[in-house]
């Protein structure tokens, strides 16, 4: 749910009281129109704020916190535990990890280290989050907290996005660090979340060779069933389109 425009240009008032719309707009990199119509609107995108505090130099996970429906962000940052860190390595890096560690030689760059994992989000990092710190019960925790139907939350889940009140309100559930359904979302960035730095990377460097297969054999499963149901469609639609003629 957006955040009120009122509270909004209060926040904004207080970062930057002499800059006009058009100068937070052209700083932030958020177009002109966009912002004056979520505030005729009354209702702010929280991307906006997270765009507007980069560029004023402003933690975007603080930054909400100056909000009232995300003032727990404004806590000291909670680690992430070990499987939300795991989660949020794309299943490419996975495979290359395995290469690596079967091929050292090339696995690295001229033997100085293992290449960067690319950053969060990757395609299956939202529901590989959530799948992470579910006991079993946290969609319904999650559902009987903010309303929103389980089907609804599960269909958010498959086409990889949260709205970031309903990630907060999943890491809630859980018992985990407020901003990690940020990051997996891609809102913001791990540092941003506090994040220690290299931490995805250590996680994956305390998997043995047996739970890496396991990992990336699971995430390619779920993959070739995603693609399948894709082709599937995809041979629906022109079937559709030819009995059109």
């Amino acid at each position: 749910m957006p955040l009120s425009a009122k509270a909004f240009q209060h926040w904004l008032h207080g970062i930057a009281p002499d800059a006009s719309v058009a100068d937070v707009a052209r700083a932030s990199g958020v177009k002109r129109s966009t912002l004056a119509q979520q505030l005729v609107r009354g209702k702010v995108a929280e991307a906006t704020v997270v765009g507007i505090s980069r560029a004023f130099n402003i933690n975007p996970v603080a930054a909400l916190g100056s909000f009232e429906r995300y003032r727990d962000l404004g806590k000291p940052p909670v680690p992430p535990t070990l499987q939300e860190l795991v989660s949020q390595i794309a299943t490419a890096d996975l495979l290359h990890a395995i290469i690596a560690r079967t091929e050292p030689d090339t696995g690295t760059d001229n033997g100085t280290g293992p290449p960067e994992l690319s950053p969060p989000p990757h395609p299956t990092s939202v529901k590989n989050w959530v799948d992470a710190i579910d006991d079993g019960e946290l969609r319904h925790r999650v559902s009987a907290a903010t309303g929103v139907a389980p089907q609804n939350y599960s269909a958010q889940l498959t086409a990889n996005r949260l709205a970031p009140e309903l990630a907060v309100a999943t890491s809630r559930a859980a018992g985990v660090g407020l901003a990690s359904g940020l990051v997996a979302t891609g809102l913001v960035t791990e540092t941003e979340a506090g994040w220690p730095p290299g931490a995805r990377q250590a996680a994956l460097d305390l998997l043995t060779d047996g739970e890496l297969a396991v990992l990336a054999g699971e995430r390619l499963q779920a993959l070739g069933k995603a693609l399948r149901r894709q082709e599937h469609d995809q041979r629906q639609t022109e079937t559709i389109w030819e009995n059109l003629g």
